[in-house]
């Protein structure tokens, strides 16, 4: 059995990225989601936001109810209230967590909670000692921690592991930080607060400037252990970690990081495709990993190097995220090697002298089309080929 350290998997899939416009499930929508991510492998499942409403609350009810594997989670305010509506919902679940969650910036603590910093302080300490009541498995997040007073963040965490919290979340809740200053800020956390060795460290980052997957890397290698992400990066604004870029990262990249999870790498396209089917849109085509375009070849020279070793222009094999099979797309960039097995595919091979002259009207063709189809490179073969398909 591996020694390497345990990466824990927290996906928010249902939660913070069900929050960005496009993204609303019902309830059976949500419990189908649900089982995929099961399936797919996650530790750790957040399941809704109770207190948000009575249909949340049951949805997550149920999921703790039918959902086995993940630990289920709900998202909590440091407010009695919402404490109380996610134990209710999380009950059910042998596994489960009370995630609670209480602004540490001064912009945040000033313009949105008119909260000084001590009372900041005694409300999350309250908040976790509530939650320790209904769950002996409490994460607290410090929201904004990444434009938070560092010296006063030390502070804010200490008192919530002080009460009984047992994973610490430092969000980059606008998408603000760099890897380098993500990577030094769990460092100084695990330098500077007492017992921290007894505590699981998680990243939750969004994608404002595009830095939310290199950031999440960036805190597991500050010693985080924990990755808060979601399927295809949906979530609020620009998006969260996308769970699949981070799962592949970590496999193809063994060398740089380690460490060992629980995701089942094949389920990864097939979940992906699960919530594009849920929400109103998939992904874009050149999204990682699992977009359309993500082992799609249209240059020559690519679909040559893939012809002889698919190892010369993909890092990951497709059927290990779960992907079918490599696409090799004919197109304006297409050398004469793929039209040549395509033509053979479709019982017609040629010798070099025969495919010259076909290649030629292709490169032709193509010029003047964005899609060919084999009803096209059927018409090729005939020396008198004028027409272009619609």
């Amino acid at each position: 059995m591996s020694t390497s350290p345990q990466i824990v998997f927290f996906d928010t899939t249902l939660r913070d990225g069900e929050q960005s416009p496009g993204c609303t499930m019902h309830h059976d929508e949500k419990l189908r989601m649900a089982h995929q991510l099961a399936a797919l492998g996650v530790d750790v499942l957040e399941a809704g936001f109770a207190i948000a409403s009575e249909g949340d609350l049951e949805s997550i009810r149920a999921i703790a109810r039918e959902v086995r594997g993940p630990r289920i989670t709900s998202l909590a305010r440091c407010k009695r209230e919402d404490i109380e509506a996610a134990a209710r919902a999380i009950e059910p679940a042998p596994l489960n967590r009370i995630h609670v969650f209480l602004a540490s910036s001064d912009l945040h603590l000033e313009a949105k909670l008119r909260l000084s910093r001590e009372q900041a302080l005694e409300q999350a300490a309250q908040s976790v000692e509530l939650a320790r009541c209904y769950s002996d498995n409490i994460e607290f997040s410090a929201e904004d921690a990444t434009r938070s007073d560092p010296d006063f963040l030390v502070r804010f965490v200490t008192a919530a592991v002080r009460a009984g919290a047992t994973t610490i979340n430092l969000p980059d809740t606008v998408g603000y930080t760099t890897p380098d200053e993500y990577k030094a800020l769990f460092q100084r956390m695990q330098r500077e607060i007492p017992g921290a060795d007894q505590i699981i460290f998680s990243t939750h980052c969004h994608n404002d400037l595009g830095m939310a997957v290199a950031n999440s890397l960036a805190g597991i290698e500050g010693g985080a252990r924990q990755v808060e992400c979601t399927i295809n990066g949906i979530g609020e604004r620009a998006g969260n970690a996308a769970l699949e870029e981070i799962a592949a990262a970590l496999a193809t990249r063994r060398d740089k990081f380690p460490f060992r999870n629980n995701i089942v790498m094949r389920q990864l396209f097939p979940t992906s495709q699960l919530l594009a089917e849920l929400i109103s849109f998939g992904c874009s085509p050149n999204k990682a990993v699992v977009g359309a375009n993500a082992f799609a070849h249209e240059s020559g020279i690519h679909q040559h190097g893939v012809l002889a070793n698919p190892l010369t222009y993909e890092i990951m094999t497709p059927e290990s995220v779960g992907v079918p099979s490599t696409n090799l797309v004919l197109g304006k960039h297409s050398g004469r090697r793929l039209l040549e097995q395509r033509l053979r595919e479709l019982g017609h091979p040629l010798s070099r002298a025969e495919l010259d002259p076909v290649y030629e009207r292709f490169t032709a063709l193509a010029d003047r089309k964005k899609a060919i189809y084999d009803q096209d490179l059927l018409g090729l073969l005939k020396p008198d080929h004028t027409t272009v398909s619609a």
